[in-house]
């Protein structure tokens, strides 16, 4: 099964940008978007042979998570059960026959960590949420989780400590996740490449950060401890366009 997580950074311009072409290249079995900024019947999206499970916010262009799938899913939810987290479409969790594939765009913690509470709040609910479903079978989540967990997932660590993105609130929070779940959740990309160093999905659109390589490692896959043994890959594509983030994926044997 291959998976891929991209944040489109709003869908309908990305469709004008080749999406149909990233998307027919990469091949996934189940393909994963963010930050689609559309409500229901905004976009025609024609993928043959693929569901399409849709979570939008109320509030109009903005946020909004979708699942493509090539299988029919069990059942989908959309809701960590808070209203006002639920409000902004950032949950799409599918379950297949073997495992959950739950689709999460994190809220951004905002300058001066001015919606740090809202951050915090949703990772609270999130993580019991997926404890849930992880006491009935695997899960694999992705997404744009808007952390670098370590230094060694952005470019230049010491001038953002404290920053939204990376500071000492919300790599708690991921701590706390990777910690949840009946044996624990891993960071797919970082168990298989610990020591791996210029590894980014985001770059700011500011002083060329991006052909640069001044980026940050704040989209992931991650899984179960107990079917990490089944990842055959982590597969990053930094050389795709059209957003300010690049696809990132997970090949499972």
């Amino acid at each position: 099964m291959k998976l891929v997580s991209w944040n489109v950074n709003g869908l309908r311009a990305v469709v004008k940008k080749g999406f149909a072409d990233v998307f027919a290249a990469l091949d996934a079995d189940v393909f994963c978007v963010q930050e689609t900024k559309l409500q229901a019947r905004q976009i025609d999206l024609e993928l043959p042979g693929y569901t399409q499970v849709w979570s939008y916010a109320e509030k109009k262009g903005y946020s909004g998570t979708a699942v493509f799938t090539r299988t029919e899913p069990v059942q989908v939810l959309r809701a960590v059960g808070d209203s006002a987290l639920d409000a902004e479409g950032r949950l799409t969790a599918c379950e297949f026959e073997d495992y959950w594939v739950v689709c999460e765009y994190a809220p951004n913690a905002q300058p001066e960590l001015a919606r740090i509470a809202f951050r915090e709040r949703w990772e609270d609910a999130f993580r019991d949420f997926v404890s849930e479903l992880d006491a009935d079978k695997p899960v694999i989540i992705c997404g744009d989780l808007n952390v670098a967990h370590q230094p060694i997932d952005l470019a230049r660590p010491a001038p953002n400590v404290g920053k939204p993105g990376f500071s000492d609130e919300e790599r708690a929070k991921f701590g706390q996740l990777l910690n949840a779940g009946r044996d624990g959740i891993v960071d797919c990309f970082r168990e298989r490449h610990p020591d791996v160093t210029g590894a980014y999905t985001w770059w700011s659109y500011r002083a060329n950060a991006r052909a640069n390589n001044v980026g940050w490692r704040i989209d992931y896959v991650l899984c179960s401890r107990r079917m990490f043994s089944r990842v055959q890959s982590t597969p990053l594509y930094p050389e795709v366009l059209g957003s300010d983030h690049c696809p990132v994926g997970l090949v499972l044997g």
